[in-house]
């Protein structure tokens, strides 16, 4: 494309996505250019040719491509808001994402790409922080995903994230407010897949866990057991057509169809609610099912055909996308649903209309209302080409989810802001001598300019606290607790919107194992003990964590101390053959007390292997009461053989840092402290553990671990005590001061009777 002519291209979409009405208006009905081949037709009663499937596709987006670039900008009179990225826009460049996947005919990877340069990878909503919550102006965030994928340049999606990083505590609040921040349906087509797949590109499920918060919270005011289907929004719970029956909107229950199928697309097949999704998805898949019309397509009321009359195409294209999509990926019986989607496709692709474009078209809206030929709209030309790409697919084996992400490109010429390129033939003397000094500007700009990439980013440091401790850079400040509760207290939680972690804290520390969700999420998971820093005597694990952001600071406390599948802070192991043999998460729990002045807790982990001819399994108390920095562990281990145990008890030796901590070992005493490496902003983490001096071994280090070997009878309870300290916190600001603390702390290693 011509300079110019790609910027018509741009104009034209801004106008296509404007949020003045005269603008939408333009994006619906323009003309485009007359049709270069006739009607496509397809038989309802056979699977479609891939070939042609594809041919119509490439078609139709270089038909809705063309009618953009020739629509004129509006600028109302009162001025013009700036350019625009919204849902209707994101839609069609959505599906044209997933065509550039199979086939760049039609050049629609460039055309992506300069629509997204044009908006500066940016959103919609910032006048406002109801508009920066808003999933319409989400939407656009898979384009630029899309992008990423192929790239691997993370400035492409740090708008995004920045974004969705803000919608995150809002998601999730707790106590659940009064009103909703997805409340219409729609909503759930525009971004729980955007927040789905920043999860899985950058492997941090805080975006899942938020978005998997709001998303049932959605379903719990908008959901109609009756009908299987989802009202637009609680205004539609009671309001009727002119025949009386329930308002169904058609389109509306087709966003929410095709954005289950995107959200499933990268959703993990072991997360905790996933089956809740398909669950959803089958019902509704049914119900639709059974709504179809005769001709292949549904109405934009879909239960009363009679109020609007007549077939509405995209509603229809997403249900066609979403029919094809189960069949594609198991998850609809292909032998009910393949006949109901031929016919579905054979339908749909009737309504396309001579300028190439699908007609019929619903304007945007929020209800059911009757449409035209001439119809078209940004939104029905995506639903077109996602429901064609799964219809490629119907020759196929099943696909299992969730989908890779596309591959990373290879790295092409390094782009600033002087452009490489070659010298002008046959250019005048003075056109060869201003190309020479170009180029050696933009020499100069590689040479000498700092480049962050390769740089590590410099630290912010926050105010200085009242007894002389820096703490860290802030971000996304937590809400504190009513003031009633601003008090000392003992906790201990159950988090499965957490993969299962427990979590347990008192005044002084923090803590937290996992669980058996995480073990599928992320094996090869184990039971190693994670230590939190806080500087608040209240609790504020669970609104850490409820952040998104749990490895932030957020003025109550911090998580970096990073556990691995290491030992932690006192986690357990058994010694033998030279080698730690270690548990998985734990695989049962049973909470005791939940504070207010002790919390205790008990956990199974199931059996392990020890070598090839022994197994162990064990039951751990942990009990943490207030005013101390341990908690007390009984651990009762179990085997099929006899023999004593060693049971090597460990801390983490590379938890916060690469480099060398400090650990002070005294067997007399039974005692071991750790201090970690400064962090400069983090600040650093003491550990330390109890342990009966009559019980003990020998003292020795594996590769990640310092351990303190104990002999143990198998089935007889022994008591050890774990404990944390954050040199930002309340109580512990140097090394000096934590292991005084560790060597005269009182124990008791008399286990319960």
């Amino acid at each position: 494309m011509r300079p110019a002519g790609r910027l018509g291209a741009l104009l034209a979409l801004l106008a296509a996505t404007g949020m003045a009405g005269p603008a939408t208006a333009l994006a619906q009905t323009a003309a485009a250019p007359a049709a270069t081949a006739p009607p496509a037709r397809f038989d309802p009663a056979s699977v479609p040719d891939p070939a042609r499937v594809l041919d119509l596709l490439n078609r139709s987006a270089a038909a809705q491509m063309t009618q953009l670039k020739e629509t004129p900008l509006y600028i109302p009179q009162r001025g013009f808001r700036g350019p625009s990225a919204n849902w209707i826009a994101a839609t069609f460049l959505i599906g044209l994402g997933r065509l550039a996947r199979v086939s760049d005919e039609t050049g629609a990877r460039a055309y992506l790409r300069s629509v997204a340069e044009h908006y500066n990878f940016g959103m919609l909503g910032a006048w406002s922080p109801r508009n920066m919550l808003d999933a319409d102006n989400v939407a656009i965030g898979e384009v630029y995903q899309e992008l990423y994928a192929h790239s691997g340049e993370p400035g492409e999606i740090a708008p995004l994230r920045a974004r969705l990083d803000y919608s995150l505590p809002h998601l999730q609040l707790e106590p659940a407010p009064d009103k909703l921040v997805w409340w219409w349906c729609d909503a759930l087509f525009m971004a729980p897949p955007v927040f789905a797949r920043m999860a899985a590109q950058t492997h941090d499920h805080s975006y899942l866990q938020a978005m998997d918060v709001q998303w049932w919270r959605t379903y719990d005011r908008l959901w109609s057991k009756e009908h299987g289907l989802f009202f637009r929004d609680e205004r539609f719970r009671t309001r009727k057509t002119k025949t009386g029956k329930p308002i169904l909107w058609g389109r509306g229950n087709g966003w929410v169809v095709a954005g289950l199928a995107r959200l499933l697309d990268t959703m993990p097949d072991n997360y905790p609610t996933r089956q809740r999704y398909v669950g959803v998805f089958q019902t509704m898949m049914a119900s639709i099912a059974r709504l179809q019309r005769e001709d292949g397509l549904w109405t934009t009321n879909l239960l009363d055909p009679t109020d609007p009359p007549g077939p509405e195409s995209s509603g229809s294209a997403f249900y066609t996308y979403a029919m094809a999509w189960g069949i594609n990926h198991g998850l609809l019986d292909r032998k009910v649903y393949l006949p109901r989607l031929t016919r579905a496709w054979a339908g749909l692709v009737a309504l396309i209309q001579p300028d190439g474009l699908l007609g019929y078209a619903q304007r945007a809206g929020d209800q059911p209302a009757p449409s035209r030929p001439e119809d078209h709209a940004l939104y029905g030309t995506g639903g077109l080409l996602l429901a064609g790409i799964e219809v490629m697919n119907l020759g196929k084996p099943v696909t299992a989810l969730p989908l890779a992400e596309p591959k990373v490109d290879p790295p092409g010429q390094v782009r600033v802001a002087i452009a490489l390129r070659p010298q002008p033939e046959n250019g005048t003397p003075e056109q060869t001598d201003a190309w020479r000094r170009s180029m050696a500007e933009r020499r100069a700009m590689l040479d000498l300019g700092y480049d962050p990439a390769a740089q590590a980013a410099p630290v912010a440091a926050s105010s200085p606290r009242a007894d002389g401790v820096t703490m860290p850079k802030i971000s996304l400040p937590l809400t504190p607790p009513p003031a009633a509760e601003q008090r000392p207290r003992a906790s201990v939680k159950f988090a499965p919107y957490r993969f299962d972690d427990i979590l347990w804290e008192n005044d002084r520390t923090a803590h937290r194992i996992y669980g058996p969700a995480l073990e599928r999420e992320e094996p090869p998971s184990t039971s190693g003990i994670d230590a939190w820093g806080k500087n608040v005597v209240w609790p504020f694990m669970e609104r850490q964590l409820r952040t998104g952001k749990q490895h932030d600071y957020h003025g109550e406390g911090i998580d970096f101390y990073n556990v691995n599948t290491f030992r932690g802070a006192g986690g357990l192991g058994i010694w033998a053959d030279n080698k730690l043999w270690v548990s998985r998460n734990w695989a049962k729990y049973r909470i005791r007390k939940d504070g207010p002045e002790v919390a205790d807790f008990e956990v199974d982990y199931a059996p392990w292997p020890i070598g090839v001819d022994r197994r162990v399994w064990e039951t751990r108390r942990f009990t943490l009461p207030l005013g101390t920095n341990f908690t007390r562990m009984v651990s009762t281990i179990g085997s099929d053989r006899a023999e004593p145990l060693l049971v090597a008890i460990g801390i983490s030796k590379r938890a916060t840092s690469q480099e060398p901590g400090s650990f002070l070992a005294d067997r007399a005493k039974g005692r071991f402290s750790f201090w970690t490496p400064e962090d400069p902003d983090k600040g650093a983490m003491g550990i330390g553990l109890m342990v009966d001096p009559g019980m003990i071994a020998e003292i020795r280090q594996d590769a990640d671990n310092y351990l303190v070997m104990l002999r143990v009878t198998p089935g007889k309870p022994f008591v050890y005590y774990m404990g944390a300290a954050w040199s930002k916190g309340l109580d512990f600001h140097d090394r000096a001061a934590w292991e005084r603390y560790v060597l005269n702390e009182k124990a008791d290693f008399a286990p319960p009777r």
